[in-house]
């Protein structure tokens, strides 16, 4: 009698085909359900660099296309914190040790030939593409070959080399440098004069910056949607999960909008038309809501928000500061309704009829009007 062939052992993920007594025995077949979410990828520390980077961009560019009065501002600290206090010991080391090493006989011009390569490549930096004679001055000037010859057989002329760099920079500074520049050439002490020039220099970097950002505001705006849009592509492409807040904020107002529009009264159809004799017609209170609704609704939510309790959209991070003076501002004009709501329910036509009230009435209309021009044109609307 042959023996029975083995069957084969199901591997697992493999499915199972139903059997069929399966509908008689009581028991009920499982219904598969949607797939695991992958566990979020791991990212290196030089992909998680590269989008801070990436979002650091796109928050500059965005802050320059929307604020006019943007500018860039050197950063500054507490004059007690911690960091105040390590930068003024470490600055203060780093020139006395500058002023010590020119004050020795014979001099050591180590660290002042490292100054004077930092200056002349803060002065090219302020140069602009035309300016190639001036580049070419720079360079011959301060040529750091011959000054680092100059140092080693002691015949080094600081003073000469400050004059120099001095009117370069009364050149290149914008107007409201000059009485700052002139104020240096009164300096003659060395180290104080090369420390007071590297400051100066700082400010007028800075205000080559906000230069460029004033001269590219333009070109930004009429490019920045685009740009905004690649930008926010590639992020969610790398984080596909990091949109938990937006979704949850969307998905709340899609709700309201739909229990809205299921409040509403619904309108026979127009006798004669298709949908009133079509059987199947269904009513537009029905519909899914559209998404000028959804998002209107979104946005008109951002008025209520509770800072602090709730965590704001990763899509309006950049926006919440704006968003929140709306907030102030609408808040502002509700309470200047509801005080004129009252003082005219409360008071009647006597007091409203006076000419001081009058006067007060229309500061308060012209005190909400000034607040409601911030708001955003489909918030007007609604």
């Amino acid at each position: 009698m042959p023996k029975p062939r083995p069957q084969p052992q199901p591997r697992p993920g493999d499915e199972q085909p139903p059997r069929e007594d399966a509908g008689h025995s009581g028991e009920e077949l499982p219904v598969p359900g949607p797939p695991a979410a992958s566990p979020p990828q791991a990212l290196s520390m030089n992909e998680l660099q590269q989008i801070t980077d990436d979002i650091s961009k796109l928050t500059i560019v965005h802050e320059i296309a929307l604020n006019s009065d943007f500018k860039l501002q050197a950063a500054s600290f507490s004059p007690k914190s911690l960091e105040n206090r390590v930068k003024e010991t470490l600055h203060k080391a780093f020139w006395d040790s500058l002023e010590e090493q020119l004050s020795a006989s014979p001099p050591d011009y180590t660290r002042a030939i490292q100054l004077l390569q930092e200056i002349k490549e803060a002065l090219l930096s302020l140069l602009l593409p035309q300016h190639n004679q001036l580049r070419s001055q720079i360079d011959e000037a301060l040529d750091m070959e011959l000054i680092r010859q100059e140092a080693e057989h002691g015949a080094l002329d600081i003073h000469g080399l400050t004059v120099y760099v001095l009117g370069t920079m009364a050149r290149l500074c914008a107007p409201i440098r000059d009485e700052e520049v002139r104020g240096l050439q009164s300096l003659t002490d060395p180290a104080q004069l090369l420390r007071e020039i590297f400051r100066v220099l700082g400010l007028m970097k800075m205000d080559m910056l906000n230069f460029t950002i004033q001269s590219l505001r333009t070109h930004l705006q009429d490019h920045t949607v685009q740009y905004e849009r690649k930008k926010f592509q590639e992020l969610l492409d790398k984080l596909p999960n990091s949109l938990d807040r937006t979704r949850e904020w969307l998905c709340k107002a899609a709700a309201e909008v739909s229990v809205s529009s299921s409040q509403l009264p619904s309108h026979p159809a127009v006798s004669g038309s298709p949908a009133a004799h079509s059987p199947g017609a269904v009513s537009s209170s029905t519909t899914v809501p559209s998404l000028t609704s959804v998002l209107n609704r979104g946005y008109m939510n951002l008025l209520c928000w509770e800072p602090g309790q709730k965590e704001y959209p990763e899509t309006l991070f950049m926006d919440q500061a704006r968003l929140q003076e709306v907030q102030a501002q609408v808040n502002q004009l509700t309470i200047i309704a509801a005080v004129l709501l009252v003082t005219s329910g409360m008071c009647g036509s006597t007091l409203c009829g006076s000419p001081g009230r009058r006067v007060s009435m229309q500061a308060l209309v012209g005190c909400g009007m000034r607040s409601s021009r911030n708001l955003p044109r489909e918030w007007k609307r609604i």
